[in-house]
């Protein structure tokens, strides 16, 4: 018989076996069957595990995982100012994380995490038995598929998740190293209190960067992923504060099992009670305000565009200084808002508003800025807005733009001496629009100095001054001192440019006077100190600042001409008389605008410069609204409630400084610095006398006062300055003829500084020609 005939009867006695069994056992698969279709099935699975390893991609990262708050800290680097974005996040790389939190939170969370190959066998099978028997969906993930469900997926509990979760865990386990997993992990796991990442954690539970996390505080975080809200011992039922003590030993024990701590150091660790839940750091009360100066510095200087600024992640360390920030809010309160009192004068007490800004003149750097009572409330910026004029503090750009000239369109040298008609009302020759402004008051000074009429704030004067320099001119200098030349109200075809229709915001009014301060030299203000965002993976994106160069945007002997006249401001008989409070020297302007829709004053000490203005709005339409009879007054002056508050302010912002000397180069012989407060009483001669300026001290060298009883016949200069007048005198070309009023700086009296005044001081109006005033 051969081998195939020998195989068929087999095959055929094994059949006819078959049939003598019961039916029931006819109907049950033969091992043979059974080895064959097991074998079938584990070759399919293995070929479809094989291909759906190689379809399903590592996809991007969900939008949520990657999402970051903004945190701005002020200069120091470590108070924070606020944070914003949806979520509470800021990645850190594994470095900064202490080895012993990453230890305690394998101990916890996942103790194979080093030798595994990003799955766990066993813990699966065991989460999907309990599914199956009705427990709901399990758990029994290893670290690296919570990284993939935190990072790549989203939360939801189905199969489908779970089994992309497999493959993206896998392929993640390979081409990842453990300790980024580790870190990404961290980043993206919630822990309570609204903190998403180990670094917004650390604060939200121990108010500590996690650089500084101790062995109890790291394994108590770890704790945490387990139940992040239930394990919270400071909002936790006693049982669960029990589970979460727990929970921390368990993962102190694990790190003493997996030879991560000894048992001396295990026994030595004590929990390590977090501080109570703290509000979140909005933009609430000043924040917003500050938030908003620091982003509208970095977008619009080109450091990063909105977007990349909006997706999150930058920590940004700014420029502002907390204690003067403190003290600018405070002085708004004592000298303006102690002073209101809406329930008794609801129709002039309310909706008062202060704009402010403080900037280093050295170098550019915004210390503080006032832009509302509270951004939750109040959430329009106050301080860069640029819709308010600002009447005469524009004054000392006349001034300056005069000096650059050096002489009048028709030959007449002009200097911080020269005559002009102080008359009020009188009409402006050679402008390219009539106007006749009055003075405040309606008074008339005579012939006077442009110094002294700066120290009176006198309109006629400086409605002729600026357009004798030229209003191009006038308009040029604005812009190289710092103020922006898109703001509305600097249109050379407009007289009454002179008197300060400008609307640059208190920020820009700050930095044009900081270049004053600062003998020329202009600097933009800046906000930002550093900016630097760690991305997923640990790349640390920091962008590169600018350096913050100096400009020159005049020679000094003009920026300390205009100066020394600032500073007869501050003095008994000018406006800025509120000033003197300050004790120390200074130099600034007060403005008022037509109808009195808003006061200003912006003034300066050698160190630092400050902005106020006030103004008042309609909520509802956002028209401005005249000022008068705010606290029960008739009018309000800059010289008032803006020049208080300055004072206030800076007061305190200089406490605890050595007082600066102003170190002036006018082409004159300087004042004693020793005895810096200007001469005079508060008391002052008829002005149609032509006063004698307060600070006009004349030496050999300086330049004889010119009368200015008329405007020149020829008209504004547009382009260009005219030919110098070498034999005129001027800041640099000296006469050396003195001016009978002018006493040497021997004779100047010491100034005994006068009771702070209950009622305000005279200011100054502006602008009248209500065809430039911008619409409200």
């Amino acid at each position: 018989m051969t081998l195939s005939t020998r195989r068929q009867a087999k095959r055929a006695a094994r059949r006819e076996a078959r049939r003598a069994l019961p039916l029931w056992r006819r109907l049950l698969p033969t091992w043979r069957v059974t080895l064959g279709t097991l074998t079938a099935l584990l070759l399919l699975a293995v070929g479809a595990f094989a291909v759906l390893y190689v379809i399903v991609p590592v996809p991007d990262p969900n939008a949520h995982a990657v999402a970051q708050n903004n945190i701005y800290l002020y200069s120091d680097g470590t108070t924070e100012i606020a944070r914003t974005g949806a979520v509470n996040r800021t990645d850190v790389t594994i470095d900064q994380i202490p080895l012993q939190t990453q230890q305690a939170v394998v101990s916890a969370e996942d103790r194979t995490f080093y030798q595994n190959r990003g799955i766990d066998l066993k813990g699966m099978l065991r989460a999907g038995w309990n599914t199956l028997l009705g427990k709901g969906m399990q758990g029994g993930s290893t670290i690296t598929q919570q990284y993939v469900k935190n990072y790549y997926l989203t939360q939801d509990q189905t199969f489908e998740r779970k089994g992309r979760e497999l493959f993206i865990a896998l392929k993640v386990d390979q081409q990842r190293d453990k300790k980024d997993i580790l870190a990404g992990y961290l980043n993206s796991s919630y822990f309570g209190r609204g903190a998403y990442g180990i670094q917004s954690a650390a604060h939200a539970y121990y108010g500590v960067d996690v650089s500084g996390l101790t062995l109890g505080q790291g394994a108590y975080l770890a704790s945490l992923l387990q139940a992040p809200s239930l394990y919270d011992v400071k909002t936790a039922t006693p049982a669960n504060r029990e589970k979460a003590i727990a929970r921390w030993n368990y993962a102190l024990d694990g790190m003493v099992q997996l030879g991560f701590l000894t048992q001396a150091d295990r026994a030595a660790t004590t929990f390590p009670d977090p501080i109570d839940p703290q509000p979140a750091t909005g933009l609430s009360g000043q924040a917003g305000y500050l938030v908003g100066v620091a982003d509208d510095y970095l977008i619009s200087s080109g450091i990063i565009d909105a977007p990349t600024l909006k997706a999150g992640g930058w920590r940004i360390t700014t420029t502002f200084e907390k204690p003067r920030q403190d003290a600018f809010v405070k002085a708004v309160q004592d000298e303006l808002t102690d002073e209101l009192d809406p329930k008794a004068r609801p129709t002039t007490d309310t909706d008062i508003r202060v704009a402010g800004a403080s900037v280093d003149p050295a170098t550019g750097r915004v210390v503080a800025v006032y832009g509302g009572p509270d951004y939750a409330k109040q959430p329009y910026n106050d301080a860069l807005r640029q819709d308010n004029q600002i009447g005469s503090t524009f004054k000392p750009v006349d001034l300056a733009a005069g000096l650059i000239a050096q002489h009048t369109l028709d030959g007449r040298p002009i200097t911080t001496e020269s005559r002009y008609d102080g008359s009020s009302e009188r009409p402006v020759t050679g402008g390219p629009t009539p106007y006749a402004p009055p003075n405040e008051d309606d008074v008339d000074y005579g012939n006077i100095t442009l110094r002294y009429a700066m120290v009176k704030s006198v309109n006629s004067v400086y409605a002729q001054e600026g357009v004798d320099a030229g209003l191009t001119r006038v308009r040029e200098t604005a812009v190289k001192l710092g103020i922006p030349d898109s703001v509305r109200g600097m249109d050379p075809a407009n007289t009454s440019m002179t008197l300060g229709t400008a609307t640059p915001s208190a920020l820009d009014l700050a930095g044009a006077y900081a270049t004053f301060a600062n003998h020329g030299e202009a600097h933009t203000p800046w906000s930002v100190l550093k900016l630097e965002r760690v991305n997923p993976g640990g790349a640390v994106d920091v962008p590169k600042m600018p350096d913050h160069k100096a400009t020159t945007a005049m020679d000094r002997s003009i920026a300390d001409s205009v100066t020394d006249v600032l500073r007869d401001v501050v003095s008994p008989r000018g406006t800025g008389a509120a000033a003197l409070d300050l004790n120390r020297p200074a130099a600034g302007k007060t403005g008022t605008t037509d109808s009195n829709l808003s006061a200003w004053f912006a003034g300066f000490t050698p160190e630092l410069t400050t902005t106020v203005g006030l103004f008042r709005e309609n909520p509802k339409s956002h028209a401005k609204e005249p000022l008068a009879g705010t606290a029960g007054l008739t009018r309000i002056n800059g010289g008032a409630f803006p020049t208080k508050i300055w004072t206030d302010y800076m007061t305190a912002a200089l406490n605890g400084t050595a007082t600066q000397q102003f170190d002036l180069q006018t082409g004159r012989t300087n004042p004693d610095p020793g005895n810096w407060t200007p001469t005079g009483t508060p008391g002052s001669t008829p002005p149609s006398t032509g006063p004698t300026p307060g600070n006009a001290t004349a030496t050999t060298g300086a330049p004889a006062p010119t009368t200015h009883t008329h405007a020149p016949s020829a008209p504004p200069a547009t382009t260009g300055a005219p030919a110098p007048n070498p034999a005129a005198p001027s800041p640099q070309n000296p006469q050396p003829t003195p001016s009978p009023e002018q006493p040497s700086p021997t004779a100047r009296p010491t100034q005994t500084r006068p009771t702070k005044p209950t009622s305000q001081p005279t200011g100054t109006t502006g602008p009248t020609n209500s065809a430039t005033t911008p619409a409200q």
